[in-house]
């Protein structure tokens, strides 16, 4: 990465500092992705198990519907989503704290027996379901900040850091190209000074 500079030691001091901010970073940067590497996975596995849940359970709602006759799937409703927030390694997630459902009454002498077992299999059937997009939601969220983490870890360790330290070789020789030439231009005055003394002493 090509960093601006000038060619003094009020740049090369800058350079400096700037570097050793990276350097100081860059495990804490590296830190971070890492513990949101794995909080993806987790997520990711825990939405897998969700799904997985959900699609039994809804084949199990399928058969039960099948083998009873038709049933009423107004009889409930999710009435409430009540959510609060977590942060992981500096990102804001949602967690699930409850959900709530809003229930028809039904004549329990004229509706068939199973009614009961069907509403309970819907609650748990949406419940699964509003689990499983929270937790999508959270891999997605925790995601997005692993790749901005990860694309900070690339700048600085491929990026910046050799970019400021190229920058600062740069400087350091030139500096000391214009240091030599500096005690070599001294080193010429000298010895043309002796040379013009010596050969005024003998006028002397």
């Amino acid at each position: 990465m090509a960093i601006k500079f000038q060619y003094n030691k009020t740049s090369l001091g800058e350079l400096g500092k700037q570097l050793k901010m990276r350097q100081k970073a860059l495990p804490t940067i590296k830190s971070k992705e890492s513990a949101l590497r794995s909080e993806v996975k987790r997520a990711k596995d825990t939405a897998r198990d969700y799904r997985t849940r959900m699609e039994a359970l809804a084949s199990e709602y399928d058969y039960m519907a099948a083998l009873w006759g038709e049933f009423d799937q107004s009889l409930v409703r999710v009435a409430d989503v009540s959510l609060s927030e977590q942060k992981i390694a500096g990102v804001r997630i949602p967690v699930l704290e409850s959900v709530q459902f809003d229930e028809k009454e039904y004549d329990l002498f004229s509706s068939p027996v199973w009614y009961a077992d069907g509403v309970e299999l819907l609650k748990r059937l949406a419940k699964l379901g509003i689990e499983y997009e929270v937790y999508n939601r959270k891999m997605t969220l925790l995601d997005y900040a692993r790749r901005k983490t990860t694309q900070k870890v690339n700048l600085y360790e491929k990026g910046q850091i050799p970019g400021y330290e190229d920058a600062i070789r740069k400087i350091k020789r030139f500096m000391e190209d214009e240091e030599n030439l500096s005690k070599s231009a001294q080193k010429i005055v000298k010895t043309r000074q002796a040379q013009a003394e010596a050969m005024e002493e003998p006028n002397a």
